[in-house]
């Protein structure tokens, strides 16, 4: 099955900019789209972005819009998320998911979850 993980997370200047790796280390991804959903404490999980893997369309969240990008590897079977601008508000757990089908603004929709990486953005 698909295997998630996140890496890159940690601490960031607000202003700054980051780049978030997810590796699936399981089988590769057939299925139709992987995202980005952020969550932070006493909130609710936040679509991000999402990219469909075939057509490499992709879709972000109000709260990021113009600031963030998805891209892919997918020789390498992965995803990465990139975000500039940061604010103080961006701090949060970030989750790489994968959905087989689907609303991909919806975390509900999505059947495989990485543990998540930590961004916390400092003022």
């Amino acid at each position: 099955q698909v295997q998630l993980a996140e890496s890159g997370g940690g601490l960031v200047r607000a202003g700054g900019s980051l780049r978030l790796s997810c590796e699936n280390s399981g089988r590769p991804f057939g299925g139709s789209a992987m995202a980005w959903f952020r969550q932070a404490p006493g909130q609710e999980r936040e679509f991000v972005g999402a990219m469909w893997w075939i057509s490499g369309d992709t879709s972000y969240g109000d709260s990021v819009q113009g600031r963030a990008t998805v891209s892919r590897d997918r020789d390498k079977n992965m995803v990465f998320l990139e975000m500039h601008s940061l604010k103080v508000e961006d701090t949060a757990r970030y989750y790489c998911a994968a959905t087989s089908g689907g609303r991909v603004w919806m975390s509900a929709d999505y059947d495989y979850w990485g543990q998540g990486t930590q961004v916390t953005v400092s003022s």
